[in-house]
């Protein structure tokens, strides 16, 4: 496994090492060892999520103010545009974000450590996307930030008006939202 550092240094890119032949391939998607050498934590996963979405999806921009969770992210099937906004006030790069296409095909992981919003839009026809993290989900401590912000002004790599919840519909703006 190899880690590389994004626009914001807390946020990791990690590929792990892939053993492809005729008859496939295979890679460790995570070791705690490796995994601590890399971000220089050693954390606890206690709780794996799996999302199945359709094109044009948009998730997010989540996070959880009372028990935040720091996550270990991955896309199993299809291809997403994966969002994180820095929304720790004393942070010298806090409302800034960063996008990075994760992939069957790329087989790259995004390590978001707490205090970052998260969401992604599916840019495949569907795709299956991995979550692992470090507490458990509150609903009644989750936020939402709204992903069309003109402050954050992320590009989202959208063609169509996105597939959204009622809750991501309803996100605040960066100015309204409790954060970190």
């Amino acid at each position: 496994m190899k880690a590389t550092r994004t626009d914001i240094p807390d946020l990791l890119i990690i590929e792990p090492k892939v053993f492809s032949d005729d008859r496939g391939f295979f890679f460790e998607s995570y070791n705690r060892c490796k995994f601590a050498e890399l971000t220089g934590r050693d954390v606890d996963f206690v709780q794996d999520n799996h999302s199945r979405s359709a094109k044009n999806v948009l998730r997010g921009l989540h996070y959880q103010m009372q028990h935040p969770q720091a996550k270990l992210v991955r896309v199993v099937q299809g291809a997403v545009l994966d969002v994180v906004v820095d929304i720790r006030r004393d942070s010298p790069s806090f409302g800034r974000h960063v996008a990075v296409e994760l992939s069957t095909e790329n087989k790259r992981m995004l390590w978001i450590p707490e205090g970052f919003a998260h969401g992604f839009t599916v840019l495949s026809d569907t795709a299956e996307f991995l979550y692992k993290t470090t507490d458990y989900w509150y609903p009644e401590h989750e936020r939402c930030l709204r992903w069309d912000d003109p402050v954050l002004a992320i590009d989202w790599r959208l063609q169509a008006a996105p597939a959204l919840s009622g809750k991501d519909a309803q996100g605040k703006a960066l100015a309204e939202a409790e954060l970190f």
